[in-house]
């Protein structure tokens, strides 16, 4: 079989039946193939940054890479944004990328490009394919290598002549790797931490940050009282109905650092040290305090959620018998206006419980996250911050749990980096709601422009802030991919538009328009 037939057949053998893909002429092999192997489920996206976004959202809720197929260096490049959020996600995808035949590299053709290099800064794993018969092998230690632990970005580029070439058969499958239990040194030195009388906090990350790992978590804050802290950035994070709760780090450095002050030391579970997200004139980076250490409990590719079990075994942190109840839903807000928290108690009162939440909200994000704690969801929150990631993961992870509501919780200025994203979810029926939170503007730099001592947004600024003259229409734009959508300017508007999508198949859109304070 060529080359092409022989990849995806060895992607089959390795588990991974789902290439999210924009192809090019490079690729057309790969295309062709999928008559002849079935199995392999291909899907468009219209960018190859709605490719990328969607295999971090996937990989996110199943564990497992899904692939994607981009076209040369400059394909590679469209799509580096959300391959940047997957690396910082720490989730697995097998990026395959096409490349000129190899007779034809030397001509620098108008596409040729340095591709290897483009893939180095958001792959842990790059191979550029060396003859078509070692696709086979070359296909099944992508799988290997992203699969890691921690998941990484596997970029292999296979030049076109590969793909049409002879390849022999496919690859037997490689081995799983899995998360292994800290050593007993790392697990006993955390242990003394936790017994030492200072004041000790958990930092949470990764596979920690899920039910196992919270139950877990709480046994030990209910027998330790040591805190327990949830890193914002982390991939995924289970929440409401009995799952513990977890004080989540807050963005703004000042806040972050006076809810860590007086910590002595830190357990780092599947986390590391907590940084800001950007450097402030006068203000330390670090959010921990000055002289705190550092325990690492369970590195990012070790098990969390199994050191923390070991640990509240060690330290007789037993189950409580029964399950603490959660907090109760919040009310619905009716009669009022839509503002940010309106959307929020709306969310929380009428999410179905076992929904998935992508969650890029951005400026909006501290005044809705508390009124989610009831509802059991998992959340999907930014991890890398480069914009355009949630409608992306959304559809990523509606892919992957096709019988679970997913909301997309999207502004309305970061939603436009990756808007082709509904055109795939309506070719592909998906049940994504999209809630748009519009307040026609990059509302985060308004803020930002005061914190970096840039002073007052002048008359030519705020032209580069604001995004009006003319608004973006939403309800046009997402009818014009497919998707069903309405426009809400009350709280009662939001409750019936929100209600009834809750109710029914997606995709749909919901224009969510804020009411603001004056001034913004």
């Amino acid at each position: 079989m060529n080359g092409a037939e022989c990849l995806l057949r060895t992607l089959l053998a390795n588990e991974v039946d789902l290439c999210l893909m924009n192809p090019g002429t490079s690729e057309m092999q790969f295309v062709s193939a999928l008559d002849r192997v079935p199995r392999m489920r291909g899907v468009l996206g219209l960018f190859e940054g709605v490719c990328s976004g969607a295999a971090d959202g996937y990989a996110r809720m199943t564990g497992k890479p899904a692939a994607t197929l981009l076209h040369l260096g400059p394909g590679l490049a469209n799509a580096l944004a959300n391959l940047h959020n997957a690396r910082k996600a720490r989730s697995p995808v097998v990026n395959i990328v096409g490349e000129h035949s190899t007779q034809h590299l030397g001509y620098d053709a108008p596409l040729t490009a340095d591709t290897e290099a483009f893939a180095r800064p958001v792959s842990g794993w790059v191979r550029s394919l060396e003859r078509a018969t070692a696709m086979g092998e070359a296909a099944s230690a992508a799988v290997a290598a992203a699969l890691g632990p921690p998941g990484k970005v596997a970029t292999l580029i296979v030049p076109a002549d590969f793909s049409w070439s002879e390849a022999g058969e496919p690859a037997c499958p490689a081995p799983r790797p899995s998360r292994h239990l800290p050593s007993n040194e790392q697990l006993r030195a955390s242990a003394f931490a936790l017994r030492s009388g200072k004041v000790v906090g958990l930092l949470l990350s990764g596979s920690a940050l899920q039910t196992c790992g919270l139950l877990a978590a709480e046994r030990l804050s209910a027998a330790t009282g040591v805190r327990v802290f949830a890193d914002r950035y982390a991939a995924r994070i289970s929440r409401g109905g009995d799952v513990p709760g977890v004080e989540r780090l807050p963005y703004f450095p000042e806040a972050a650092q006076a809810l860590l002050a007086g910590f002595e030391r830190l357990v780092l579970v599947e986390a590391r040290p907590p940084v800001s997200f950007f450097g402030y004139p006068g203000l330390r980076s670090s959010l921990a305090p000055a002289g705190c250490a550092f325990d690492v409990l369970a590195s990012e590719g070790e098990d969390g959620a199994g050191a923390l079990e070991w640990l509240a075994q060690e330290l007789g942190a037993r189950p409580s018998g029964g399950a603490t109840p959660g907090p109760l839903r919040p009310a619905l807000p009716s009669g009022e206006p839509l503002t940010v928290a309106a959307v929020g108690r709306t969310l929380g009162a009428l999410l179905p419980e076992g929904a998935i939440l992508s969650d890029e909200s951005v400026s909006s994000n501290e005044q809705i996250w508390p009124h989610l704690a009831a509802a059991r969801h998992e959340n999907l929150p930014v991890t890398g911050g480069a914009i355009g990631q949630g409608l992306p993961v959304a559809l990523g992870a509606a892919l992957a749990c096709p019988g679970c509501k997913v909301v997309a919780l999207e502004a309305d200025g970061s939603a436009m980096y990756t808007l082709q994203s509904l055109w795939t979810m309506a070719r592909e029926r998906l049940d994504v709601t999209i809630v748009i939170l519009a307040n026609r503007r990059y509302r985060i730099l308004d803020i930002e422009m005061r914190r970096t001592g840039a002073g007052t947004v002048g008359r030519r600024a705020d032209k580069m802030i604001d995004l009006t003259h003319p608004e973006p229409d939403w309800i046009k734009l997402a009818e014009g991919f497919g998707v069903q959508a309405a426009r809400a300017a009350t709280a009662d508007e939001f409750i019936r538009e929100f209600g009834a999508a809750m109710r029914e198949a997606g995709p749909r859109l919901i224009e969510a328009v804020l009411d603001l304070p004056k001034g913004r």
